[in-house]
């Protein structure tokens, strides 16, 4: 039976695909997008999370961590993070929430519950669930066990992935994915690589095989000043060659994450430039008249 690392399970999601939805985010992800939201789902492995300004000094912690990663000296707590095990045991007891592990395995038979006590949303509004990351496509196996159950309750699925996968992965969910939501972040190779890390060869191969699978895709650009805000033209002229594009949204970049990369003392790589409304609404206008 598939296990899969699991980070964050968001119910009434209403931005992860049509209707309201519930979306499965699992962690581990190939790419490392300089303004990315989501860090804590970049590492494959479990990751404690400590959010100082929520501490209120319990010492409850201190009382149940085995390797005695906590302390509190002069009033402050001290996290000493090189003797975290990610066990979780802190997380348990912590009365301000200052403590969050990031990072549960689940198997599809204990996640399936959860995903369909919405059931009666999903019906009324359109939606279903959501699977996310991170890059989902990495746990391909858990991924088409979990869309096969959805399937058999009849719910509405969606597979979120930035693509970089091999094809297989793609292969053994397709036939039990209603869409695809799919990154397109850069067209350029080496502009690319200098915001995510990697080539997106792969990436736009993958595009055109799930096109010519004709698979309903969403594309979804996140709009970056000063990173990718020069590629509008070659993404539209990209969007313009395939068949089943049936929606296109520009994600507006947003800052908001940098309070997730100093409880995981992780480098804060998020730019500090934040589009216009105004030059948000212009790319979207754009990318509408041309799937017209």
């Amino acid at each position: 039976m598939s296990k899969a690392m699991v980070f964050d399970i968001k119910r009434f999601a209403v931005h992860d695909g049509d209707g309201i939805r519930t979306t499965v985010f699992l962690k581990g992800c190939p790419l490392k997008c300089l303004w990315c939201h989501n860090p804590e789902g970049i590492s494959p492995k479990p990751q404690l999370a400590y959010y100082s300004h929520k501490c209120i000094g319990c010492g409850e912690c201190i009382n149940v961590c085995p390797q005695k990663a906590h302390k509190i000296e002069n009033g402050m707590h001290i996290f000493a993070r090189e003797l975290c095990t990610n066990c979780g045991k802190c997380e348990r007891v912590c009365l301000g929430n200052a403590l969050k592990l990031y990072g549960k395995k689940y198997t599809v038979q204990e996640i399936l519950p959860i995903l369909l006590e919405d059931r009666e949303f999903y019906d009324n509004s359109g939606g279903g669930v959501t699977i996310s990351g991170g890059e989902c496509l990495l746990h391909a196996d858990f991924c088409k066990e979990l869309l096969m159950e959805l399937k058999k309750e009849n719910i509405h699925t969606a597979v979120d992935t930035c693509g970089f996968v091999p094809k297989e992965a793609f292969d053994k969910v397709m036939p039990y994915t209603d869409i695809f939501l799919y990154d397109i972040k850069a067209i350029d190779e080496n502009i690319h690589i200098k915001c995510t890390g990697q080539s997106n060869k792969i990436i736009l191969e993958n595009l055109k095989y799930i096109d010519d699978s004709g698979k309903n895709i969403e594309v979804r650009i996140p709009y970056v000043p000063g990173y990718n805000s020069d590629e509008k033209d070659k993404i539209i002229n990209i969007i313009k060659q395939f068949n089943n594009i049936t929606k296109v949204r520009v994600l507006a970049y947003h800052n908001y994450a940098g309070s997730k990369y100093d409880a995981l003392s992780m480098e804060n790589t998020l730019p500090s430039t934040i589009p216009s409304d105004e030059a948000v609404e212009q790319f979207q206008k754009e990318i509408d008249q041309t799937l017209m």
